[in-house]
């Protein structure tokens, strides 16, 4: 599909600018506490693109199941992508504000916030397909569509709690959003258990 390889895309170059947005340090006579002062940009670059990484792996979740793209999909898969590549701008900003200790609330809410949009994105174009079914593939039914729905729900309501958190004590608020990364990164079961025995089936004959 070729929606799925211009998103690739198009979060491929997103994961790559965040690097680039580490500076390397100018004071080289103390080049090691130089380099561990850069603490926020190294943590913020982390975050970020594992956080991305996640974002473009539910993305193939999403569009495996999605047989066809109509312009409502496109338009907002778009969008998605847009917010996608704001990000390591956001990034930046996070890293900037934990270097220097001021303006941390702002830079967290303002990370947070294009993660949540994002966050949203994925709900409404989901929401979207499952109530046009035409739109769907043959391969999920209505349980593995709810079970993939919950999971970006939850991501709506953990992200929102991370930034709020975030905006009266920064610090928490990363952590918070932080944590959401291992669990994300679980399959989703049902998701996972259809895939499975529509290969056992597929052995079996």
């Amino acid at each position: 599909m070729r929606v799925v390889a211009f998103s690739d895309g198009v979060i491929a170059i997103a994961v790559t600018l965040l690097v680039l947005e580490i500076r390397p340090p100018e004071d080289t006579r103390h080049l090691l506490h130089s380099l561990a002062s850069l603490w926020p940009s190294y943590l913020a670059y982390v975050v970020t693109f594992m956080l991305i990484g996640q974002m473009w792996a539910n993305h193939h979740v999403m569009f495996d199941h999605i047989r066809s793209a109509d312009r409502v999909v496109l338009f907002l898969n778009t969008v998605l992508l847009m917010d996608i590549a704001f990000l390591p701008f956001a990034a930046s900003v996070l890293a900037q504000a934990f270097r220097h200790g001021e303006g941390q609330r702002t830079a967290v809410a303002l990370h947070g916030l294009t993660l949540e949009l994002a966050a949203i994105l994925f709900n409404v174009i989901w929401w979207y397909v499952r109530h046009d079914r035409r739109l769907l593939a043959s391969n999920i039914d209505a349980a593995g569509a709810k079970a993939i729905g919950r999971r970006f729900q939850l991501a709506l309501a953990w992200i929102a709690a991370g930034t709020l958190l975030g905006i009266l004590f920064p610090p928490l608020g990363v952590a918070v959003i932080a944590a959401f990364i291992p669990y994300y990164w679980l399959p989703i079961p049902r998701e996972i258990a259809k895939a499975r025995r529509r290969r056992d089936g597929a052995a079996g004959t």
